[in-house]
């Protein structure tokens, strides 16, 4: 994301399953209002508490992402999520942007499991997964 970070348009970005928060205070700090979401009340406290000592601001909610988390529609330019899988927020993501905005996503694929963890398919890629779920993207 740093080697890119030219490419995203500046604007309202959503990190899904921010976990510590290092991309959430990047971004910020690059001038991007941030919005992050994650399961464990701890990283999101962690992620609020080194925002503020980077002096950046930063939201944050914890909300469990497979049951009662919303990506809210055409409401971002940027959303990001690494090291994170859940297929079916896959739709979500696509819908959350604004026109002209962009997904940054990175996460493990089937390869992992020779390497360790995660080793469990159902949070790995597929050789090409992520390019065809992309593929239509607005």
């Amino acid at each position: 994301m740093v080697d890119n970070i030219a490419l995203l348009p500046k604007g309202r970005v959503l990190d899904v399953a921010m976990g510590a928060g290092q991309n959430a205070i990047y971004l910020a700090k690059m001038g991007f209002e941030v919005e992050g979401v994650d399961i464990s009340p701890e990283a999101v406290s962690n992620a609020l508490e080194l925002a503020c000592k980077s002096g950046v601001n930063i939201k944050a909610q914890v909300a469990d992402l497979e049951n009662n988390y919303h990506i809210e529609k055409g409401a971002y330019e940027v959303i990001i999520c690494f090291n994170y899988l859940q297929r079916s927020l896959i739709l979500q993501v696509k819908d959350g942007l604004r026109k002209g905005g962009m997904v940054v996503y990175e996460t493990f694929i089937v390869d992992q499991t020779q390497f360790g963890k995660p080793r469990n398919t159902e949070y790995l890629l597929k050789h090409n997964e992520l390019l065809n779920m992309f593929r239509n993207i607005r």
